[in-house]
């Protein structure tokens, strides 16, 4: 009987790792490879910043899991895992709905010889009082396109006004990691766009941006050599940096800080720290952690059933000599992707021993829009570099490139630059719908 992998999630690691094994298993008849998502169509995550300001047009830049799993010799199941029989190795699918509420796609059972758990993670709002109410998420498409339509509608009612008072928008984004900075930033540029475009009774300088930090700096995960640049070029774009600031209540127009400080805003976003779905939560008696990580050994198995893997932000992976996790970054999705492609094939032909993932850092790049990008790069070879304005932005630039290219081989990929190139004539610089 062919040899079933099941994998759950379509993200940058999910999707990578179905492309990989449906071009090497699944074209030579080795495997029957299935990919599972709530989702019809795969945006990558680190843009979503993007979406949300209107920079990025998803429905130009989304990929079809349907068309995807065609291309790539593997199957696609619309989705979402709700329930894990371990003893049957079978995963349970809820019922998928339409706009109106009518069923579309019935529950089911998905049977499985090895399953792969690849479902991302979500933001956490640490349970904060109004925050769940009154914010708004950048964890999937649906979630950033309504943010950029409730701030297209701000400057759609400013344009639509006839009083001569001088019209504002409050954006308030909590958590200063790479989310909240690249949105502000993102934000000051839609600002100059939209006024550029005629929408101008909102001037780019009342736009008033404030990000909000528990942490004594912006970027605590990265360098303070990378995070201090950062902080100085946001001030610069007139964006409000407020550090040590915890933030203690969410109301529906302003936000409160553990010290009593008010922050107005109109737009709210929570963009700090992350957590597991909550669905993993000790299913089916798998080893969780406290914000639902799938605890995995090594060889990215699940400490309490070899047949199941987790990888990326789902999963808690032990980093080698040291008490710290491999962070929740998309160059780990990568690699452990890359490790699983090769590992599930030892695994197909009997072997027991698998490799191990030893994560690696190569460095980390953040974009501040067209205005600049600061980072650092790490090889064996040159140690580390630090990278900032018009270079650090092309490489920045080229993490896209390179996962398109996992996804579509270098040939598309090149048309879909040039697709890219050639179309810049004729649509505007930002979504305006």
């Amino acid at each position: 009987m062919t040899h079933r992998i099941v994998i759950v999630g379509g993200g940058a690691g999910g999707l990578e790792l179905a492309t990989r094994l449906g071009k090497t298993l699944g074209k030579r008849g080795k495997a029957s490879v299935t990919l599972v998502d709530a989702n019809l169509t795969h945006i990558w995550k680190p843009l979503l910043h993007e979406v949300a300001a209107g920079s990025l047009n998803s429905s130009e830049d989304e990929l079809n899991y349907v068309a995807q799993a065609k291309w790539n010799h593997f199957q696609f199941q619309l989705g979402r895992m709700s329930g894990l029989d371990r003893e049957l190795k079978k995963i349970s699918l809820s019922a998928t709905l339409d706009e109106n509420g009518l069923e579309l796609v019935p529950a089911r059972e998905l049977s499985y010889d090895t399953l792969v758990i690849a479902v991302g993670s979500t933001t956490n709002d640490f349970g904060t009082k109004g925050a769940a109410e009154h914010c708004l998420f950048l964890d999937t498409r649906k979630q950033a396109e309504r943010f950029h339509q409730q701030l297209l509608n701000h400057y759609l009612r400013a344009h639509a006004g006839q009083s001569d008072e001088v019209e504002q928008i409050s954006v308030a984004i909590v958590g200063a990691g790479a989310t909240g900075v690249e949105l502000a930033a993102e934000l000051h540029n839609a600002a100059h766009e939209l006024a550029a475009y005629g929408l101008d009774r909102i001037k780019p300088e009342n736009m008033h941006i404030t990000l909000i930090e528990a942490g004594p700096r912006v970027l605590p995960a990265l360098p303070d050599r990378i995070g201090g640049p950062v902080h100085k070029t946001l001030e610069k774009l007139g964006v409000t940096v407020l550090t040590n600031s915890a933030v203690s209540e969410v109301t529906a127009d302003s936000l409160i800080t553990k010290d009593g400080q008010v922050i107005a805003a109109s737009l709210k976003v929570w963009a700090a720290g992350i957590r597991a779905p909550g669905f993993l939560q000790e299913i089916a008696e798998l080893e969780t952690n406290r914000i639902n990580q799938l605890v995995v050994r090594p060889t990215l198995q699940t400490t309490r059933d070899e047949n199941i893997f987790a990888f990326g932000d789902c999963a808690a992976c032990p980093q080698p000599s040291t008490d710290k996790l491999v962070p929740p970054r998309a160059q780990a999705a990568h690699q452990q992707a890359s490790l699983l492609a090769k590992s599930l094939k030892l695994r197909i032909e009997g072997q027991v021993q698998l490799p191990d993932y030893k994560y690696r850092d190569y460095g980390s790049l953040i974009s501040l829009s067209s205005f600049s990008a600061v980072g650092n790069l790490m090889g064996s070879l040159m140690g580390t570099v630090m990278l900032e304005g018009w270079l650090a932005r092309m490489f920045y630039i080229s993490l896209y490139r390179m996962h398109q290219m996992a996804l579509y081989g270098t040939f598309r990929t090149l048309m879909l630059m040039l697709g890219s190139r050639i179309g810049r004539g004729t649509e505007p610089r930002l979504k305006l719908h």
